[in-house]
This record gives C-alpha cells, sequence and structure tokens, in this order.
C-alpha cells in the first residue's frame, strides 16, 4: 500500500501532490528555456541511442537503430553513414539494436537476440568494426521492458539498464539479470566494489532507460512506472528500488524513494543527459524534453517541460562535448505518428 508523505511545514522540505508523491523542491529552478532544436539528421528509423566518439567538440556520434539493427556515424554536419548491420540482431517488439556506449577505440553495444538480451565489445577502426566478443548474455529478453542503455560512469565502468520483460518478480530476485542496473569491466566482469560480487549494482527496477552522472558524480536513472507514476532515481550501489512492490514513492524501509516522479501520461521516459548543472530527460508518451534542475546535494528541483507535443516521441538524449544535447525522435516505433523528416536527431542548447 503506497503511504501518503507528510506534508512539513519548512519551505526547504518538498511537497506532497494530492496523490501522494513528492514533488521536487522548487527552491531549485532552471535555467533559461533551450532555444529552438535544430536538425542535425532526418530521415532515421527509430534511433534509439547515441554515444560520441573520443575527438573533442567535433567528434563524431554512433546512432544505433532500434528495429534495423544499424549502427550509424553520424558527423556534426549531419553526414550518416551506416557502419554495420549488427549480426545476431533479432527485433521484437520493444527489443532490437538499443545501447552504444564508447571508450577509445572500444564500441559497446547492448541488443535483443534469438534467446536474451546480450552486450558485445567491438573494435572501431576507421568506419570498420572489428573483434567482435560477446561480454554478457542471460538477460532476459521480452515483447516489452527490455532496458537496454549503456554508459560509462566516471569511475571508468561500463553500467548497462535491464529491464524486467514484464515478468515483474524478476525485478526482486538479485540472482536474475532482469530488473536491475549492472556494473561491470571492459570485458564484461563484475566491476570491482560491487554490492554483492555480482553484475548487479542496483534492484527492484521495473524498466530504466535513462542513465546519467551529474559534475559531483552522483548517478541518476529514469524508469517506466506501469500506470500511475514514473520515476527519477537516485542510485546507490546495493540499493533495491522497491519495484513491484512500489510505484512510485512508497516511504518504506526497505525500498529508496525516487527524487521525483510524474504522471505516465506526461513521460514515460527513456534517455537522461546531464548538462549545465540539469539533467535532461525525453519523453515518449509525453512527448517533450523535461529539465530537471539538480541542487548542490544531488536533490531534485522543479522540473520543466519543453517543445510538448512538438516533436513527438522523445527517446534518446546524450550531452555533446561542448556542452549541448542532440536528441532523437522514436516516433516510427508503432507508438508514434510519423512527421515529414522523421525520426531525427536534433541538436539542442542546454541552458
Amino acid at each position: 500500500m503506497r503511504k501518503l508523505c507528510t506534508i512539513m511545514l519548512l519551505a526547504a522540505v518538498t511537497a506532497c501532490s494530492s496523490a501522494g508523491q513528492v514533488l521536487p523542491s522548487a527552491a531549485v529552478t532552471a535555467g533559461a528555456a533551450p532555444g529552438d532544436p535544430r536538425d542535425v539528421a532526418t530521415g532515421l528509423a527509430v534511433p534509439w541511442a547515441i554515444a560520441f566518439l573520443p575527438g573533442g567538440t567535433d567528434s563524431d556520434a554512433l546512432v544505433t537503430e532500434r528495429d534495423s539493427a544499424r549502427l550509424l556515424r553520424v558527423t556534426r554536419a549531419g553526414k550518416v553513414t551506416e557502419l554495420s548491420t549488427i549480426d545476431g540482431v533479432r527485433p521484437d517488439g520493444e527489443g532490437g539494436l538499443m545501447g552504444v556506449a564508447v571508450k577509445g577505440e572500444q564500441i559497446f553495444l547492448y541488443y535483443t537476440a534469438e534467446q536474451d538480451n546480450r552486450i558485445v565489445r567491438y573494435r572501431l577502426s576507421g568506419d570498420t568494426l572489428s573483434d567482435e566478443r560477446l561480454l554478457v548474455q542471460g538477460i532476459p529478453k521480452g515483447g516489452i521492458h527490455n532496458g537496454g542503455r549503456l554508459a560509462f560512469g566516471p569511475d571508468g565502468y561500463l553500467y548497462a539498464s535491464t529491464g524486467e520483460t514484464g515478468d515483474r518478480e524478476l525485478a526482486q530476485q538479485r540472482d536474475s539479470l532482469g530488473g536491475k542496473i549492472l556494473r561491470m569491466t571492459v570485458d564484461g566482469a563484475p566491476a570491482p566494489g560491487n554490492p554483492f560480487g555480482t553484475l548487479v549494482y542496483s534492484y527492484g527496477h521495473r524498466n530504466v532507460q535513462g542513465l546519467a552522472w551529474d559534475g559531483s558524480g552522483r548517478l541518476y536513472a529514469s524508469e517506466f512506472g506501469a500506470n500511475t507514476y514514473d520515476e527519477l532515481n537516485l542510485v546507490k550501489a546495493g540499493a533495491n528500488y522497491g519495484w513491484p512492490e512500489v510505484e512510485g514513492r512508497g516511504d518504506d524501509s526497505r525500498f529508496v524513494n525516487p527524487i521525483a516522479t510524474w504522471s505516465t501520461d506526461e513521460a514515460s521516459p527513456s534517455g537522461l543527459a546531464f548538462a549545465n548543472g540539469s539533467l535532461w530527460m525525453g519523453a515518449l508518451r509525453g512527448a517533450r524534453l523535461w529539465q530537471i534542475p539538480l541542487g548542490a546535494d544531488g536533490s531534485a528541483g522543479k522540473p520543466v517541460a519543453h517543445f510538448a507535443d512538438r516533436y513527438g516521441r522523445l527517446r534518446a538524449v546524450t550531452a555533446t562535448p561542448d556542452g549541448g544535447l542532440w536528441v532523437g525522435t522514436s516516433n516510427k516505433d508503432g507508438r508514434g505518428s510519423p512527421r515529414d523528416g522523421d525520426d531525427r536527431i536534433m541538436s539542442v542548447t542546454a541552458k
């Protein structure tokens, strides 16, 4: 049973909504609104993730297409080159070619295979992929809730988000890779210091699709709720985030409360990035870009919606090397209404 939070009479303390969910403190405010997005690339098909290559502010980005299984290289000027169609990808429902992360010449991909979700590593030389190595297999797959985000943390280790595939109980089973955030070395081994000696870093997740670190190295995750509340969580090693026992805030000592929640029609969150003091979260069903300003202590200020219903479903959100954002639409994923030029990647100034 979700408990109602107590209304505190201190201005600095977060308030309660009528539904009992914690609203972020208004004491932390967002800066100026970002400028109008500029198209970088158009005519794509469900760009799921974006990761920039080394090389400074003019570096190219790698982009995955979920349903086509194509790995693309996109320049800052918008030139699109297909590097490869990744072998072994079996797109199905919300699964396919999803996360991408970069470390030097090493390229890491998360994809749905015939029997499971997997994390693989390649070497990129010029426009050629080689030296494929399977790092992690046996991540549960399903028509829904496959997780799929990959990102390197400031500690140098690779983090991956997984979903519970609609089998809710997997999220609470620490011996399952479903419904978790994983942390690993570049060879796919459990990273030193992992709380349980396995790949599992945190658990009790429904379907995390966004990972981002702030300037102090704190990890945040955006997570799909079920019917009522989507979540933004501040992630700690070994912590339990409550699914399926709790959706949104539960005020249960066994679980960690989210630092912000939304109704599912306002969010259905996917990509997450940190830039200029705020988290920036793409919303699929909500069809907007959410800006969540962060306090010095990592607390969430009042979220601000940008571009509501202007570009449709927003999935990929990545910080650029020069401090801006690239944002990708997802209007060809079977749940959106494609517009001229979709799907597209846009450049957004993070103010």
